[in-house]
């Protein structure tokens, strides 16, 4: 771990394989090709009206994952206190999603996440905590939307699927309470070891790097808990305001990623939702992400597709359209991502591990 962290341009590291880039696509594509076959009736491409608003709707889809990226990067910048400037921000968010799409949902980028603060002139320690601290506000957003989101929908409104037996909605209910307890687990955790007893989250560390496959890391793993209780004093003693800003880049992040589906149904069809059927869309997309905690593939490729088509059937005048909709969706909130690192992850490692 130590030599991970420590190693400079002299040191050289492993080659990007390119099936990491080509199996989420090929998993999606696959998945999205299969649905297409079962549900395809050319009829109900009638249904989709294209106007000249079209584009403009489209271009705002696209502009909500800008005020995602956005909102993270104001984030990231406040939780280092302002020591990365925007176009480190913004190098770290895209490393982060980078391998968010590369990796599978319950393992996401938040791994990494660490070693690419860290790069950029950040502590260890402090960027251990700063993930630690964007982990805990993404877990809070999910824990508190979700019981309010119960509140708000009845239960057939949320979990019924249209032409299914009743027992997928009480799986997609158990799914969902099984999300999250995991992620209310993880908050708890974090919240412990954040605000409480940083030692005992150290101790935990320690203990896990007691296995034989992690052993030979304990030793820098103890140095690194050492920062990460100095650090979590820090964000302990940070006033009501910051946590204030912080969850709102936050809240302001997740809402604008929920919103493009809604913004997609605007786009084609424009006169056929009203306020209640978008804070439906809304509410089934939050508990939709939940959901994809248990997805075993790359970024949920293919299982993504497969439960956007399903779990949102009903909100498209035609079934063979939701399998349409989720590969637009993809589009702009998953492959796009895929691309920009294509981009700047060869560059990032060169920098910083050497061209080799």
């Amino acid at each position: 771990m130590k030599d991970v962290f420590e190693s400079g341009k002299n040191h050289s590291t492993k080659p990007i394989r390119i099936y990491r880039i080509i199996y989420p696509v090929l998993i999606g594509a696959l998945v999205v090709g299969y649905v297409m076959y079962r549900d395809f009736d050319p009829r109900a491409f009638a249904l989709v009206s294209f106007a000249r608003y079209t584009f403009l709707w489209i271009l705002a889809a696209f502009s909500c994952m800008v005020v995602r990226d956005v909102a993270y990067m104001i984030r990231v910048r406040l939780l280092s206190g302002n020591r990365l400037d925007w176009r480190q921000a913004f190098r770290v968010i895209m490393l982060w999603e980078f391998t968010s799409a590369v990796t599978p949902s319950a393992v996401g980028g938040t791994s990494f996440a660490i070693l690419f603060i860290h790069k950029e002139g950040i502590g260890v320690g402090k960027s251990s905590a700063m993930v630690m601290a964007a982990a805990f506000l993404d877990e809070l957003y999910f824990v508190l939307m979700f019981p309010v989101i119960m509140l708000a929908v009845s239960w057939h409104a949320l979990y019924d699927v249209p032409g299914a037996e009743d027992v997928v909605a009480r799986g997609l209910f158990l799914f969902a309470v099984i999300g999250y307890g995991l992620k209310l687990g993880f908050l708890l955790i974090l919240s412990y070891g954040l605000f409480r007893n940083p030692r005992g989250l150290k101790y935990l560390l320690v203990q896990l790097f007691r296995w034989r496959l992690l052993r030979k890391w304990r030793r820098d793993v103890n140095e690194v808990g050492y920062d990460l209780i100095r650090n979590s004093i820090e964000l302990r003693n940070k006033p009501f305001g910051f946590w204030l800003k912080a969850f709102a880049a936050t809240f302001c992040s997740w809402t604008a990623r929920y919103w493009v589906v809604n913004v997609l149904l605007v786009a084609f069809w424009f006169d056929h939702y009203g306020w209640a059927q978008h804070f439906l869309l809304f509410a089934r997309q939050l508990v939709m992400w939940i959901i994809m905690l248990v997805a075993p593939t790359p970024g949920g490729s293919g299982f993504a597709e497969y439960l956007f088509a399903e779990y949102l059937s009903g909100f498209f005048p035609a079934a063979g359209l939701a399998v349409v909709m989720a590969l637009s969706w993809r589009l702009v909130s998953y492959y796009p991502y895929l691309i920009i690192g294509i981009w700047i992850v060869p560059r990032w490692l060169a920098k910083h591990f050497g061209k080799k």
